[in-house]
Order: C-alpha cells, then sequence, then structure tokens
C-alpha cells in the first residue's frame, strides 16, 4: 500500500489510473499521455510514456484477467489498444458521428471505454453524442490496417434517438454483459444485450424502433458539472451506483431501480466511484482533495436522509431547467428580429449618454449573468452501514 500510495503522488496530475499488478500502473489525464508506473526492485519507481492523445484522456480500461492488455480513448475521438509486451501502441480507429447528410461526419470527444468481462473481445465506448457503441477487436489487425470506426451494436433510449443535447460521460458492464449508461443532464440507462440497434441507427426503421424493449431507468441524481462515472456493486452486480452534482452518493437496486441508499461523499460533486473486485468495500472522489475509502459497519442499517425528497426534487429541478427549449422556425425568427431591434435600441442609447456610464452598466450586467445558483445541504449523512476514511 504504501508502494503504491507513492505511485499516487508521483502521479496526481495523471489520472485516471489502472493498477495492473502489485507493480505497475497505468495514468492518464488533460496532458494526453498515456503512462506506465514501474516499482523497482529499489524501492524507486521509474515511468515512461507509452501513447499519446491530442486532449484529455477520461478513461482507460484494462482486459479482465489480463494485466498486460488495456485500451485508451480520449477528447480527440482516437481509441488506442495496448500490449505491454510489445512496448508500442496501436491506433485503432477515431470515432465520428453518423452521417445523415453531405456534410463531414464530426469527431466525437469519448469520455468512456469498457470491456465486457464475459467476452473481453468486445468493448464498448462512449462521449459526445447519445449513442453507445460496441466494438469487436477481432476486427481489427495488429499492424493498424483496419481503421473503421464502424460498431457491431449501438444502445440508446428510445426517446434519445437522434438527439444533439446530450452525451455519455460513463459506461459499466455487468458480470452477465448488461450495459450501464450514464447520459449527462439526463438520467442512467440499463441495457440487456438484445436491446442492441444494430451497427447504425440511419438504417433503423420507425416498427423496429418501437419493437425495441425499453432500458431500466435509475434517476434521483443529476450528472451535470463534470464527467461521471457509474458502476455495479456487489457480488452479482445487485446495485447500482451513480455520484451527483448535490456531492451525494446514490445507489439503486439494480432490479426495479428502487433507491436504497443516499450518503455525502463531498461537499460539492462525487465524480467516479469504484468497488472492490470482490470485498464489500468501495472508494469514490470529488471535488475534495481526498479520496474517500467506504466500508460496511456493524449496527442497524439507517435510513434514508430526511431530505432526500428535497434533494431529489432540487436535482430534477435543476436539469429540467437546463434542458434545451424546441422552438417552432416562426418563433425563432421573432426572437431574432426582437433581439435585432434591441440591439440598434441599445447602440443608439450607448452613444448618446456619458460613456462611463454605460460601461459600469455593462460590467453589472455581466457580474449577474454569472451567477449560479449552488446547493448546499445542512444535513450530514454517513450512508447505510458504511463508514469511511480519507486518504490525502
Amino acid at each position: 500500500m504504501v508502494s503504491f500510495l507513492r505511485i499516487w503522488r508521483d502521479f496526481k496530475h495523471h489520472i485516471p489510473t489502472l493498477i495492473l499488478d502489485d507493480k505497475r500502473i497505468v495514468t492518464s489525464t488533460a496532458d494526453g499521455q498515456v503512462r506506465l508506473g514501474e516499482i523497482l526492485e529499489n524501492g524507486q519507481v521509474k515511468t515512461g510514456r507509452l501513447g499519446k492523445h491530442q486532449g484529455r484522456v477520461h478513461c482507460l480500461a484494462v482486459e479482465p484477467g489480463s494485466p498486460h492488455i488495456f485500451f485508451s480513448c480520449g477528447e480527440d475521438g482516437l481509441v488506442q489498444h495496448y500490449d505491454l509486451r510489445c512496448g508500442s501502441a496501436l491506433k485503432l480507429f477515431h470515432c465520428f458521428s453518423f452521417k445523415e447528410t453531405n456534410s463531414p461526419p464530426l469527431n466525437i470527444r469519448l469520455n468512456a471505454i469498457i470491456i465486457d468481462p464475459r467476452n473481453p473481445n468486445y468493448f464498448a465506448i462512449g462521449g459526445s453524442d447519445e449513442y453507445a457503441r460496441v466494438y469487436d477487436i477481432r476486427r481489427y489487425q495488429s499492424d493498424g490496417s483496419n481503421v473503421s470506426d464502424e460498431p457491431v451494436n449501438l444502445f440508446c433510449p428510445r426517446h434519445l434517438f437522434h438527439s444533439n443535447h446530450v452525451h455519455i460521460t460513463g459506461l459499466a458492464y455487468s458480470k452477465a454483459s448488461e450495459l450501464l449508461v450514464s447520459y449527462n443532464d439526463e438520467l442512467i440507462y440499463l441495457f440487456q444485450e438484445n436491446m442492441g440497434l444494430g451497427p447504425s441507427p440511419l438504417s433503423l426503421e420507425s416498427e423496429t424502433q418501437l419493437r425495441n424493449e425499453e432500458p431500466q431507468v435509475y434517476a434521483g441524481h443529476r450528472n451535470s458539472q463534470t464527467v461521471k462515472g457509474v458502476s455495479f456493486f456487489g457480488p452479482k452486480d445487485e446495485y447500482v451506483m451513480s455520484g451527483s452534482d448535490c456531492g451525494h452518493i446514490f445507489i439503486w437496486r439494480k432490479k426495479g431501480a428502487k433507491l436504497v441508499r443516499v450518503m455525502v461523499g463531498d461537499r460539492r460533486i462525487v465524480n467516479h466511484l469504484e468497488p472492490h473486485p470482490c470485498m464489500p468495500f468501495l472508494a469514490t472522489c470529488g471535488f475534495d482533495k481526498d479520496v474517500k475509502l467506504w466500508a460496511p459497519m456493524a449496527g442497524d442499517a439507517p435510513a434514508l436522509p430526511k431530505n432526500l425528497k428535497k434533494i431529489t426534487e432540487s436535482n430534477r429541478q435543476n436539469r429540467e431547467d437546463q434542458s434545451p427549449a424546441t422552438l417552432a422556425p416562426d418563433v425563432i425568427m421573432h426572437v431574432v428580429r426582437l433581439q435585432r431591434r434591441q440591439m440598434f435600441e441599445y447602440v443608439e442609447r450607448r452613444y448618446s449618454r456619458p460613456d462611463l456610464e454605460s460601461d459600469e452598466e455593462d460590467e453589472d450586467e455581466d457580474y449577474i449573468s454569472g451567477l449560479t445558483n449552488d446547493i448546499t445541504f445542512s444535513e450530514e449523512y454517513p450512508g447505510e452501514n458504511f463508514g469511511d476514511c480519507k486518504i490525502s
């Protein structure tokens, strides 16, 4: 533990983090570098770069059962494959939006990548559009000659088809190959294997869309301000966990989506939750400068917080307040004409008044428009049967 805490300090500007085995750790973050750290026999830590992205890297994924193979994805849309036995990165493909018109496809900024534990040939990615894409690594040659970004399957809730106001921040696979997808300013959805849409949303027919079974939905939290992960919890993945902008940890039963625990996890925002692979422990992090470790405690399970309804209602209201409005073309043109008229009136007023007075008014308007509504919770809630310790 001491050695890995030393590595954590050396890599404090390089997260997310993958612990491959007792002596190796892989990290990456805003500088786009994917780096390997190794503990040498003399206790020193040796680091080196394995690969590079043009932009932030929010997620790394290690192949289940293998300490040598992992993936990275970044905001440049690039997916890379690594085998530490070869010592080099293989660029698989750049992810682009699905082309509906003659305009060129857009680059998808990737936030999440996850490998199916039941079949490690399949991996899923998600980013700046509404579709979770699943790929088969066997389609790609070791020399990088196949660079197609066509997935083998897609997952998306029906009401978000062809949406342009949401994106994916977190993905998780269960042991049964169920796919959990967390959306920014939306909710969390659980997809069974048979809920896939096929390789392209452009080929879907309306009847096929209607026949698709709807995924399980998990609500109550809010995922807006940061890139949040999502995770299963329990020996059989009985629970679903997510952080929230309100600083709480939300835990639902996977079956039925009943909210069973809400714990204060951060003074502002909880970003990521990582369960222990075989013990009932979990680690969380957010805006605070520490990592919190949670473990069960003896005693009766406490109830949900008394202000739970206030917490979930506030999250719902804030999410809806940020939802984009759909306006008819004539309404949009009317708004544009009003804005143009106000601009001309403002110009006339500006040059008919002293410059000093106009400047002061502009500064006040900018200051007021920058204000936000911060939610504060007076009730400190330790959570159900959990205690926590902090690693600074």
